[in-house]
């Protein structure tokens, strides 16, 4: 994986504490598994161990089906020492909610859990505890291990049934997720080296600062990639907090900066934007290849610079 010499006997991280839908997206990366596995408490904290090499790399969720873009993770990995995006799991979610042993449905009146998986079970509490009060929690096993305190604020938690596995916490409901099918997708974050080979369905992420507020210009950044046929999958911007006005375009594009026309959209953008931070190229989870028509494909790319080239002798 791309590390420094040394980095394999490093553990990688992961945001805790153990049980996560993030842990769980951790063990879907080769040899994670057998690896050391050591929780983190939030975003920074765990990219901070990547950046003081206490940690391999580091495995956080990025992006929610249901809610969208995760902006811990986005202001995260957009500010700081540079990392890059090695890997992506895209993993199901599925919640149970859990109690402490005798506590019954009709006890619960405040629920513990990460806001995305109060946001994916809203319409199950709605029909089967209206006044229930969410608690927020740092994650869903975060708020599930909680409860194995007599002092905590809630009486029932919303978490993965692993964490309910591994705790012991009794099962109030199962399946209790809105939609079916829902899924988050989490990024592998680790040292800046050797690019992931191109496999011809990869994706680049990019941190876009916009230059000045005003009329065009987000449409400048985006024309680099209409231009050259390069498609955004995720587009979200990110207050920088300096001030009003003042924003961060996080963005997915489908392609690897090996690509003639994910290199060429690069260059434009950084033209634009010359503060624009690559945060890496790697392999699709879907393993999807986008559409690319004729004229965008690097062969068209190469011949146009053999032809410019023959015009100037």
């Amino acid at each position: 994986m791309n590390t420094a010499t040394g980095s394999s006997r490093l553990p990688y991280t992961f945001l805790g504490p153990a049980g996560t839908f993030t842990e769980s997206a951790l063990l879907m990366v080769p040899g994670a598994a057998a690896a050391e596995r050591v929780p983190s408490t939030n975003a920074a904290d765990a990219l901070a161990k990547v950046r003081a090499g206490r940690a391999r790399a580091a495995m956080l969720p990025i992006e929610n089906s249901i809610e969208g873009g995760v902006p811990a993770t986005l202001d995260a990995i957009s500010n700081g020492v540079e990392l890059r995006i090695l890997h992506e799991v895209v993993v199901p979610v599925s919640f149970v909610l859990v109690a402490r042993a005798g506590v019954a449905l009709a006890d619960v009146t405040h629920v513990g859990t990460h806001p995305h998986a109060w946001a994916q079970t809203r319409n199950w509490f709605q029909d089967h505890l209206p006044d229930a009060v969410h608690v927020p929690a740092n994650s869903t096993a975060a708020a599930a291990h909680e409860l194995l305190d007599s002092g905590a604020a809630f009486q029932a938690a919303v978490c993965a049934p692993l964490v309910a596995e591994q705790t012991g916490l009794s099962i109030l409901a199962a399946g209790i997720e809105d939609n079916i099918g829902a899924v988050t997708r989490f990024i592998l974050i680790g040292q800046p080296g050797e690019l992931p080979a191109p496999t011809g369905a990869d994706k680049t992420t990019l941190a876009i600062p916009l230059p000045e507020d005003r009329p065009g210009a987000l449409m400048e950044i985006l024309e680099q990639f209409a231009s050259r046929g390069v498609n955004l999958s995720r587009i979200e911007s990110r207050p920088t907090g300096q001030f009003l006005g003042h924003y961060i375009f996080s963005v997915d594009v489908d392609g690897h900066i090996r690509d003639a026309r994910v290199a060429d959209a690069l260059r434009g953008l950084h033209r634009v934007s010359p503060d624009m931070r690559f945060l890496g190229s790697y392999p699709r989870a879907d393993q999807q290849p986008p559409l690319i028509r004729p004229y965008n494909a690097d062969t068209a790319f190469d011949e146009a610079a053999a032809w410019v080239d023959m015009l100037l002798g």
